[in-house]
């Protein structure tokens, strides 16, 4: 039987008091590995309050993304989801690691690519100057989640020969003296394709986040497009905006 400390003086809400209870219980081995919390019923009654006080609190948690429910089945511990912010974005490696996900490349593709005209466009280069083209595909230890595809301007000097297996961020710094400074993002929701489906291990028709990443210089010269197609159920994309406080 869970045992939860309610006091029924005290300032903070009821609700809060066992949002915060359960924040800590769901951190136990068993609730980690998948077992069910007790139902709203049963434990609403053990608690003394209304089920809407106990409803609540469980909300506040399945908003947070750390709780799931399972129509019919009941309220488990939500598995860890890829997460991306906006705010002070770096590279895809140390992006995982900082999550503690370990990363696995799964695929990786390296060649050279006469540039579509969107593409010399958005480079500023003459169509027939060929970019470096970097394939990825990546994911956790057990299965992939997401196949990158970068193109890169010839201006940065690669030869293709280059250790990609490594942070891209750091190789352009360490090794071109190229700065990735800022990053402009689109998100768009789409349904995989046979090829990505594939790629992702899904059906076709399945759930896709594609991003397409516009990297550019402290200059404001562009150095980096990149397309990303993650899997719709192990990614989520949340963005920090912030304002001026006068």
């Amino acid at each position: 039987m869970i045992k939860f400390e309610i006091n029924h003086n005290s300032p903070i809400p009821l609700y809060l008091q066992i949002e915060q209870q359960l924040r800590e219980l769901i951190k136990k081995d068993e609730y980690q590995q998948g077992k069910l919390l007790p139902n709203e019923v049963d434990l609403s009654r053990q608690l003394g309050i209304s089920r809407n006080t106990l409803r609540q609190a469980i909300n506040k948690l399945v908003i947070d993304g750390l709780l799931v429910r399972k129509k019919g089945k009941g309220t488990k511990v939500a598995e860890p989801n890829v997460s991306s912010r906006v705010k002070n974005w770096f590279s895809f490696t140390n992006e995982m690691k900082a999550k503690g996900i370990a990363v696995r490349n799964f695929e990786l593709h390296i060649s050279w690519e006469t540039p579509s005209k969107k593409l010399a466009r958005f480079f500023e280069i003459p169509i027939n100057k060929k970019v470096l083209k970097i394939v990825k595909l990546r994911g956790k230890l057990e299965g992939p989640f997401v196949y990158f595809i970068s193109f890169m301007h010839p201006m940065i000097g690669f030869t293709g020969e280059e250790d990609f297996t490594q942070p891209l961020y750091e190789l352009l710094e360490n090794n071109f003296s190229t700065i990735a400074k800022t990053s402009k993002e689109e998100i768009t929701a789409i349904l995989a394709n046979e090829f990505i489906a594939e790629k992702l291990q899904l059906r076709v028709n399945d759930p896709v986040l594609l991003r397409k990443r516009f990297v550019l210089d402290p200059g404001g010269r562009p150095i980096e497009y990149n397309l990303g197609y993650y899997r719709g159920d192990s990614f989520t994309y949340s963005v920090v905006n912030e304002r001026d406080i006068f």
